[in-house]
């Protein structure tokens, strides 16, 4: 059964240069067995970062979950603060739009 994990990072870095490092790391995640697609976002209000991973299971989450990659998400933005969520996919909306 596919899992999302939904990760929220605050961080005191500069929006310009948080956006620099999320470039620069993005190619690492297209090699992530398993992984069907990451969505990159941002809090407009607070600037706080998100990333919204789409696995097709949770052996793959779990397996990048214990990566370097996945290891070094806080000190490659410097969180001060990391909040970790992980969902179950039931069904979607639109079966044949997205990244499912």
């Amino acid at each position: 059964m596919a899992v999302i994990l939904y990760v929220r990072i605050k961080s005191d870095v500069d929006l310009e240069e948080l956006d620099r490092r999320m470039e620069e790391r993005r190619p690492r995640f297209l090699e992530v067995p398993g992984l069907i697609q990451k969505i990159y976002g941002r809090d407009e209000a607070t600037g706080d970062g998100c990333g919204i991973y789409f696995f097709e299971s949770k052996e793959a989450l779990v397996a990048f979950r214990e990566s370097e990659l996945a290891k070094t998400i806080p000190t490659a933005y410097e969180a001060t603060d990391v909040r970790r969520e992980v969902y179950e996919v039931l069904y979607p909306l639109k079966p044949d739009v997205g990244p499912l």
